[in-house]
């Protein structure tokens, strides 16, 4: 999600040739022009506000998405992210993807979180026994990442945060997958500005740098996946490496940047199947990799979302009334990096299982 990486992106061509932007628009120098609303196969969820990363769910027969909120800053582009300085989480609701969606109050600010100092980064929810928890990261008072929960009787909220984060917990993107048996488990993680290269050793080392560990011919750094306590408000074992290998078995290596994990988790299971969603940061793709278990192994499978406007991709899916939709988001409003819009459109199996790859412009 750095910014630094944008020209690169652009004289690459990596983001496709209908992605355009608006020259100057990160620093300011010009004003951000909307980009051609005929090129893209959907169109934002919100046109009003920004909301980004939405983890979307069905409760009750309803669609809920859990976004996060994207307002206007002066933090420069960095590897760190710091471009990223949203405060709050509202949730979006629906009846069905393409209907009316609602905008709801504020359903938690970081000034309601007693341990946190800022940077409400991509949240998810979960819901049980008549209580929908709400998981978000940010950076405590000494400027590390770590994950919360909230809770509320309603899925709109307010929310009402733990007084601490999950115990053991770091990093960013918790994404939360509920089980045929009702076990919660929890997958986590990012590199870059995430932290995750500085938690390699099992404590925190800010000391490992700002991107990743250069290590380019050893295993990549892996998403964390954790069993959930039955409260729902901690981790009920060590976080464990969600590790994804290739078709031989073998651990997809630092340097496979188009394969290896960034950040962005997602979870779902179809036909017995695990599918672990992620990012692969700086080459913007959505890839997917399957298991036989919750913990993985994952074989890594292929491209769910070639790249979107922006540099930041992130994604959920939710299957309602036998029709599967994935959420993503993209810079189309605002032509700025940090500045996005949440988007929804259909997702497609091969008989195989295999997903069918998306391409997000016409």
């Amino acid at each position: 999600m750095q910014g630094k990486w944008l020209a690169t992106v652009i004289g690459l061509g990596l983001l496709g040739s209908t992605a355009a932007y608006c020259a100057g628009a990160e620093g300011g120098t010009k004003t951000p022009v909307p980009s051609d609303s005929s090129k893209f196969r959907t169109q934002p969820l919100v046109p009003s506000m920004f909301f980004a990363d939405p983890s979307a769910h069905v409760f009750n027969g309803k669609v809920y998405v859990y976004p996060s909120h994207d307002i206007p800053n002066d933090a420069p582009n960095d590897d760190l992210g710091s471009q990223y300085g949203m405060r709050d989480y509202r949730v979006l609701t629906m009846d069905r993807p393409g209907g009316k969606v609602t905008v709801n109050g504020v359903a938690l600010d970081v000034s309601q979180v007693p341990w946190a100092k800022q940077q409400m980064w991509a949240p998810d929810a979960a819901y049980k026994n008549g209580i929908y928890y709400l998981y978000f990261p940010a950076r405590d008072h000494d400027n590390v990442f770590r994950i919360g929960v909230a809770t509320s009787r309603s899925p709109i909220g307010p929310f009402k945060a733990e007084p601490k984060p999950i115990e053991g917990s770091f990093s960013i993107d918790p994404a939360v997958f509920m089980d045929d048996d009702g076990q919660a488990y929890m997958y986590f993680g990012g590199i870059w500005g995430g932290q995750l290269q500085r938690w390699a050793t099992g404590s925190y080392n800010a000391a490992a740098g700002d991107t990743d560990l250069k290590t380019d011919d050893k295993p990549a750094l892996s998403a964390k996946v954790v069993k959930l306590s039955s409260d729902m408000k901690q981790f009920a074992e060590n976080p464990r490496d969600a590790v994804i290998v290739d078709e031989k078995g073998a651990p997809l290596l630092g340097g496979d940047h188009d394969r290896r994990f960034f950040e962005g988790s997602w979870m779902f299971k179809r036909n017995g199947v695990y599918y672990f969603l992620y990012s692969t940061g700086d080459t913007h793709l959505i890839a997917y990799a399957t298991g036989k278990t919750p913990y993985g192994p994952f074989t890594y499978r292929g491209t769910v979302l070639k790249p979107v406007q922006g540099w930041t991709s992130h994604v959920s899916t939710i299957n309602q009334g036998g029709s599967w939709y994935l959420f993503y988001h993209d810079t189309q409003l605002s032509n700025v990096n940090s500045l996005r819009s949440a988007k929804v459109i259909p997702l497609e199996f091969e008989g195989d299982g295999s997903i069918r790859t998306i391409d997000p412009f016409k």
